[in-house]
C-alpha cells in the first residue's frame, strides 16, 4: 500500500506541475520577458554611465540556453519534476499522518496535509520573502536570499508541528475546538515574531552583509547629478508576477490535495485513518 500511495502522489504532483506550468506560461511568462528586457536596458544604461565615468567595462558572456528553450522545455520540465517531487513528499507525509491521526477521514486528511504543506512550504515564507521575476534583484544577495527563504521554510514547518502537538496535548483538557484555536494562534504568533526578527530583502547590501541597501527591487537609475536615466522596475509587473506565482503554487497543491482526497478511499479500501492502529 505504501508504494501505491507514493506512486499516486508522484503522479498527482506531476499533473499539478503540468497545470501550474500551463498557467505560468500563459500569465507569468510575458512579465518575465519584460523583466529580462528591463534588465538588458538597465545594464546598457549602467554601462553608459560607467563608460562616461572611465570605469572598466564588464562582459556578462552569452546565455547557455535561448529564451525559447527556457520558457518552454526548461520551465515545463522543471515544474513537472518539481511537482512530482512535492507529490511524493506529500504522499510520505500523508502515510505517516494516517498512522497517527484520530477521527479524521482519509479525504479530509488529504486536504489537511496538502493545505498544511502549502502553508508551510510556500504561503508563509512568501509573506516575508515574496517572489521576484528572474533577473530582478541584487545579484550579490542571491546566497543570502536563498538562505533566508530556506530558514523561513524550516521555521514554518517546525512551528506548525509544534502547534499541532500543542493542540493535541490540550485537547483532553480544553476540547478539540478550543485546543485547535490555541494551536493556530500560537503558530501565527510565532511566525509573526520570526517575520519581525528576520531582515527584509531590502536590507541586504551589495557587499553581502546586512546593511542599508535601498531596496531589493531596482529603483530608478540616476547619473551623478541625480537625473533619472532609467526608470525603476514597474510596480504593476512586480505585483502581478507575485500574484501569478502564488496562484501557480496554489494550483499545484490543489491538484495534489483534491486529487488524493478523491483517490484515498480507493487506495485505502476499508483501512481508513480511524481504524489504522498507531505503532
Amino acid at each position: 500500500m505504501e508504494k501505491r500511495i507514493i506512486g499516486r502522489g508522484v503522479l498527482l504532483g506531476a499533473l499539478g506541475g503540468l497545470l501550474a506550468f500551463i498557467f505560468a506560461r500563459i500569465m507569468a511568462e510575458p512579465i518575465i520577458n519584460r523583466a529580462i528586457d528591463y534588465e538588458s536596458g538597465r545594464d546598457d544604461a549602467q554601462m553608459a554611465l560607467d563608460k562616461a565615468a572611465g570605469k572598466p567595462m564588464g562582459d556578462m558572456g552569452p546565455d547557455l540556453f535561448t529564451r525559447s528553450q527556457q520558457q518552454n522545455l526548461g520551465l515545463s520540465f522543471g515544474m513537472i519534476v518539481f511537482g512530482a517531487a512535492l507529490g511524493g513528499l506529500f504522499a510520505v507525509v500523508y502515510y505517516l499522518a494516517m498512522r497517527r491521526v484520530g477521527k479524521i477521514t482519509a479525504r479530509n486528511l488529504a486536504l489537511l496535509v496538502s493545505g498544511g504543506m502549502f502553508l508551510t512550504l510556500y504561503a508563509v515564507p512568501f509573506l516575508k520573502y515574496p517572489a521576484n521575476p528572474p533577473s530582478i534583484g541584487h545579484p550579490d544577495t542571491i546566497k543570502e536570499r536563498t538562505g533566508l527563504y530556506v530558514l523561513m521554510i524550516v521555521l514554518s514547518v517546525g512551528f506548525l508541528l509544534g502547534a499541532i502537538w500543542l493542540g493535541r496535548t490540550l485537547a483532553a483538557r480544553l476540547g478539540n475546538w478550543t485546543a485547535s484555536i490555541v494551536g493556530a494562534v500560537s503558530f501565527v504568533a510565532a511566525m509573526a515574531i520570526v517575520m519581525l526578527i528576520l531582515p527584509s530583502l531590502g536590507h541586504l547590501s551589495a557587499n553581502k552583509s546586512f546593511g542599508d541597501f535601498a531596496t531589493e527591487t531596482p529603483q530608478p537609475l540616476k547619473d551623478p547629478t541625480g537625473t533619472i536615466v532609467y526608470p525603476g522596475f514597474p510596480a504593476d509587473d512586480l505585483y502581478h508576477f507575485r500574484l501569478y506565482s502564488f496562484t501557480a503554487q496554489a494550483i499545484l497543491w490543489l491538484v495534489i490535495g483534491v486529487g488524493f482526497a478523491w483517490l484515498a478511499p480507493r487506495l485505502l479500501g476499508d483501512r481508513t485513518p480511524e481504524t489504522t492502529p498507531a505503532p
